[in-house]
Parts: structure tokens; sequence; C-alpha cells
């Protein structure tokens, strides 16, 4: 495995109690790319996220952020250098977007320290960045559903770390404010430098907004590579059980998914 970026993993096992759900997982995520987690459900995407995230402890290996191992590091240090998104976050009834994203600059705060001036410039930054800014006295509950979501990724922003990852960003969202979040990422991708991973569902949107996919069966690796590398025939017919034409999106170039049957056992 050739390490592209700060993040990697070396043979991790990961399990819940006695079930081993991930097993010598060695993956490396490049830096200034946007990744995604792809595999069918119960593969272990979510998994593997919460374990890149520090959240889950493996049974055997390594998460190496900057090659030292990331369960070693203080909770308040990694929330310094990486942030996590988890699938569908709940606000507390009445929380305005400021205040929800003032949360994210808890790693940066000394003791139980109020917010500073240089705090409060960044959380006004980030909120304009995502497209916020006229939402930002707004309690989050009375959001839409796309409104919403780049409130929770303002907050994640203004964590201020290179690395963030999302795990389905996207689930529950109609398609206008699926694209709406894509296109978020796509920016702070291109215009900041960040480097995202996501686990996400739809193979298409993977293809088209990520420049690097894994795909994951049972906890393991099947491949990964660039789109087009990895979103092929074979590799959708071990990983998600399906027969698919995979053609050449016309706008784009990228991968297009087009699945017409179950693979025959």
């Amino acid at each position: 495995m050739e390490k592209q970026g700060r993040l990697w993993t070396q043979q991790l096992d990961i399990a819940y109690e006695d079930r081993l759900i991930v097993e010598n997982l060695n993956v490396s995520i490049p830096s200034g790319q946007i990744t995604a987690l792809v595999g069918s459900n119960g593969s272990g995407k979510s998994t593997i996220l919460k374990t890149l995230a520090r959240i889950l402890k493996p049974k055997n290996g390594s998460v190496l952020l900057d090659g030292e191992s990331i369960h070693k590091k203080s909770t308040k240090e990694v929330a310094k250098q990486l942030a996590i998104l988890p699938q569908n976050p709940i606000a507390p009834e009445g929380l305005t977007v400021t205040e929800l994203v003032g949360y994210g600059r808890y790693p940066h705060q000394k003791g139980f320290g109020s917010l500073t001036e240089e705090d409060r410039r960044i959380i006004r930054d980030v909120i304009e960045v995502t497209g916020m800014s006229d939402f930002a006295d707004r309690p989050v509950d009375q959001l839409s559903g796309g409104q919403r979501q780049r409130a929770w990724i303002a907050m994640a922003l203004a964590q201020q770390t290179d690395i963030v990852l999302l795990d389905e960003p996207t689930t529950f969202l109609d398609m206008a404010h699926q694209l709406e979040v894509l296109k978020l990422l796509e920016k702070l991708k291109e215009q900041e430098g960040r480097t995202i991973i996501m686990v996400v569902h739809d193979l298409n949107h993977a293809t088209r907004y990520a420049q690097h996919v894994v795909a994951i069966k049972s906890g393991k690796v099947v491949r990964e590579g660039a789109p087009s590398d990895v979103v092929t025939p074979e590799v959708l017919r071990e990983v998600f059980g399906i027969e698919a034409d995979v053609v050449e999106d016309p706008r784009t170039g990228t991968p297009l998914c087009l699945p017409y049957e179950l693979a025959m056992a």
C-alpha cells in the first residue's frame, strides 16, 4: 500500500464484542481529495469511518495520522486535526445556526473559556462559505433538510481541520438538496484543499464527486483507486451482487453505473 496522505490504516481489525466486522484493513486516504467509501448495507463502511475518526477503538492494528496512532492522541488533539459529521445528527430544540457552529470551536478553547473574537470570526467565515449567512440566527430545527446539513457541515468546518469525515451526508435528502451538499463538498476540496472522506450509497455520486473510491465487501477492500478503476461491471458484481453497464457520463467523463438486474449467485 502506497501512503498518499496524512491518514492511513495498518492491518486494522474492528470488532463489535466477539464479531469481527473489518479484518486486516490497509487503506490510505489521499490528501486534498474526496474519498468515497462504497459498499452494500452492512459491509463495514460506517464502522471504518468511525474508527478513522477515533470514535471506535480497533481490536488490532492502527489508524495512523501523520505517522502516529490516532488512538494514542487525546480527544482534543484529534479534534484539532480532523472533524466528523455522523449520520443524521440532531441539534437541541431552538439552537440557532450560529450557536451550533460555535460548538465546532470547542477543541480550540481553554478550559471553559467563552468564544474569543477569533472564534467569532471563524464562525462567521464558515457560515458564509457554506451559504448559510441568511440563516445564521434561524433555529436549526426550522431549516430544510439541505440547509440543516449545511449547518452541520459548517460546524465541522469551524474546527478548522484539514480532514473532514462524513457518514452518508446526503441520506434522506431530495435530489436538489443532495446536489447542494455535494457541490459544497466539491467547493471545499477545490478552493480550500480539504481532505474529505464520505460514506455514500449512490455510486454515481461517488464517481462524480470523488477522486478516490474504496469498494468494501464484508469489511475488506475489494478495490480502491480512481473511479474508473473501481466502478467496473466486475467489481459491481462482486461488491453489490448486480449486473450493470458502466458508461461514460457525457457531461463529466466519469463512470456512470446503469444497473439492470441482480447477479446470478
